[in-house]
């Protein structure tokens, strides 16, 4: 690994000046050369600095070797009243610490073990149908807005995947593409049967360009752009609690309803694991089960149609009595 000489000038703008060797900032400073560092998406890298900078101003100059799990739960419970930015610190400190024990500069990982906070937060709100309805009734077939309703919903991809679909992923009545993230380091690519809604959508919609949804300056959008931009369809009809991953959540709550099975919609979603499904789809799994459950109580009382329902008897067959 190359030493101080080499450290990035972006690191000494946000973390100070060069940082001395076994230091946690020397440590970071090493990580940001890394490969590991540099396949990450542009903004992955960002916002792991943001979480990463702020940490080596307060404690760069401890020796990284001398860190413990009992540290990294300090600065966990540091950012106990927010959850989400807390477990960005575990993560972020288990990737830095991978690393160093990849590259034999650690014998150990101090936040491997360390866990996550629960969060009591049900993450971005999951269409129902009828928001779905609302929005179609605001935004007209031929749209861009439409156009950008039906890709979320029909293909379940991030917002950051959407922007980069265009007609040179069409072959066959199929949509063949690689998502964004993880791209460089774990690729996924996935091949979606094209819903004819989606496909009807798509050929109402004018575009002359590779990617079916561009600016108003006929460039395709950042994903974040693209975000801003869909945040104002939604207000303007009327919803402004929905969002586009929104849509994400209701595309794999809505194949759960329809009895999908996990391993089904994580080849839609290019979920790696179910864990996140599962946390998508637990309310219409319950409410898929629920249905199946109440289902044998039919079938039960057509059976027994002399049986009440909540009816008990003895073992010689004769109703109980109060004696």
């Amino acid at each position: 690994l190359a030493g101080r000489a080499h450290t990035p000038p972006e690191a000494e703008d946000k973390i100070g000046p060069r940082a001395a060797k076994g230091s946690l900032r020397w440590l970071c400073e090493q990580y940001y050369q890394s490969a590991e560092f540099q396949r990450l998406q542009p903004r992955t890298r960002h916002v792991r600095r943001l979480i990463l900078d702020p940490l080596c101003k307060k404690h760069g100059d401890k020796p990284y070797a001398l860190m413990e799990p009992r540290h990294v739960r300090q600065r966990r419970d540091e950012k106990a009243a927010h959850p989400e930015a807390a477990n960005s610190i575990i993560k972020s400190l288990r990737q830095v610490f991978a690393f160093a024990v990849e590259y034999d500069l650690a014998d150990r990982n101090p936040a491997k073990d360390v866990p996550y906070l629960r969060s009591g937060s049900q993450g971005y709100h999951s269409w129902t149908p009828e928001e779905v309805e609302q929005f179609e009734g605001r935004h007209e077939v031929g749209t861009k807005a439409r156009l950008a309703l039906a890709l979320l919903l029909y293909t379940g991809q991030r917002r950051s995947d959407v922007v980069v679909l265009g007609r040179q992923h069409l072959k066959d009545g199929w949509l063949t593409f690689t998502q964004v993230k993880n791209r460089n380091r774990n690729p996924v690519t996935l091949s979606i049967p094209v819903h004819p809604s989606l496909q009807a959508v798509i050929d109402a919609t004018p575009s002359d360009h590779m990617t079916f949804l561009v600016t108003e300056f006929g460039k395709p959008f950042s994903a974040n752009g693209f975000g801003n931009w869909f945040r104002k369809k939604c207000n303007e009809a009327g919803l402004s609690h929905c969002s586009a991953h929104g849509l994400r959540k209701a595309a794999a709550a809505r194949l759960a309803e329809l009895g999908a099975g996990e391993s089904e919609i994580m080849a839609i979603t290019g979920h790696r694991t179910s864990k996140e499904v599962t946390r998508y789809t637990r309310g219409a799994r319950q409410k898929v089960l629920a249905a199946k459950a109440m289902s044998r109580l039919d079938t039960d009382q057509s059976a027994n149609k002399s049986v009440p329902l909540l009816g008990i008897a003895e073992s010689g067959g004769t109703k109980s009595g109060k004696k």
